[in-house]
């Protein structure tokens, strides 16, 4: 498996310029990757801006580091007009977007629930997830799809000459239950977790856990696992992540040894559960890109 490599979870909630800075500054620091997260609002949070725009606008200003969505979902997002965001900002980047799909969240007071529509049942949930990310990558792959599916259509969309980077980006699927596993395995280029839906107290034999189950689903589909990058999105658990370089190192072995080969850390927000040492954070990042 590759060297683990780290990136860095952005907040879209500064204005530019100041955001465009930021953006900058990860890519100094060295981190592989800069990700946001795709939502029309989080917890609250307010300004949250557009991921889109602000991927576009970040590619603009960046030369080397990677971009991302962290996750997009079928929440509000059709396949057809994220194809066209995905393909016009890889285009802007020269080839640096990776799209981090999940299934979306069931928070009546964020993205579906602020469109106003019902809460759709576990069941339809996979079943609009498992059709969005197949149509997601017929669109990309182009030149021309037409699909009619139970929930998502597409009728003669022309996408031609398709992404920069071929067959089309980069997917990066979030998912831990059975289904969302043998979509990862099926279309993903790297798989996502972080670590604790089941096991809060225990987040490392959870990831295990995880790691097994993404095997047997690449064995189902008849991927070599080894194809699988496999990112682990921290600070959703007591781990000491940014304590220190010492306790990163120490974490980040312990979890290369279960098959991570990527780890985020959200970018430090003061007051937050995400807060943290800024000379910390950046000395991570450097020491990951030695």
């Amino acid at each position: 498996m590759t060297v683990l490599r780290v990136s860095t979870q952005m907040w879209p909630m500064e204005s530019w310029p100041r955001a465009g800075g930021l953006w900058r500054q990860a890519e100094e620091f060295g981190f592989d990757t800069a990700w946001v997260a795709d939502h029309v609002a989080w917890r609250g949070n307010t300004p949250w801006h557009d991921s889109y725009a602000t991927l576009a606008a970040a590619a603009a200003v960046t030369t080397r580091i990677r971009l991302g969505t962290l996750v997009t979902s079928p929440n509000f997002r059709h396949p057809v007009p994220t194809a066209t965001a995905a393909k016009t900002i890889d285009d802007i980047s020269g080839g640096r977007l990776t799209l981090g799909i999940g299934s979306g969240g069931v928070n009546r007071n964020s993205d579906a629930g602020i469109l106003g529509g019902p809460e759709w049942p576990p069941a339809e949930r996979a079943d609009r997830f498992a059709e969005w990310v197949e149509l997601l990558d017929r669109l990309l792959r182009g030149p021309e799809t037409t699909y009619e599916g139970a929930y998502y259509s597409a009728r003669e969309v022309l996408t031609a000459p398709g992404c920069v980077q071929r067959p089309r980006v980069p997917f990066a699927i979030a998912a831990t239950g059975s289904r969302g596993m043998r979509l990862a395995a099926r279309y993903g280029d790297m798989w996502v977790t972080n670590g604790n839906q089941r096991m809060p107290d225990q987040p490392q034999r959870a990831v295990r856990e995880q790691v097994e189950a993404l095997h047997e689903a690449c064995a189902a589909e008849g991927r070599d696992p080894a194809q699988l990058r496999r990112l682990l999105l921290t600070g959703f658990t007591d781990e000491p992540w940014c304590e220190s370089l010492a306790a990163f190192q120490d974490l980040a072995g312990r979890y290369g040894e279960l098959g991570i080969t990527d780890i985020a850390l959200h970018w430090p927000r003061p007051d937050s559960a995400w807060a943290a040492d800024m000379n910390v954070f950046e000395a991570i990042a450097r020491s990951m890109s030695e």
